[in-house]
């Protein structure tokens, strides 16, 4: 499964804001930020993709089929 159309933007802070399609989803703050700028950082720009998809919830909701041919 790939995820598309996430992006994050940090602040002063160390605040994680990350939106999906422009708008905010999730922020991040303390620990949870750290953790999460350390795994981005460690993956492509597709992995990137689905831990933001894994943080915000919006990964596998569990009505996805497989298309079987």
């Amino acid at each position: 499964m790939t995820a598309s159309g996430f992006s994050y933007r940090t602040s002063k802070r160390g605040d994680v804001f990350i939106d999906h399609n422009d708008r905010h989803v999730v922020t991040l703050r303390g620990k949870a930020a750290e953790r999460f700028l350390a795994r981005v950082m460690a993956v492509d720009d597709e992995g990137a993709q689905l831990v933001m998809a894994k943080v915000t919830g919006n990964y596998k909701h569990g009505n996805e089929r497989i298309l079987r041919t």
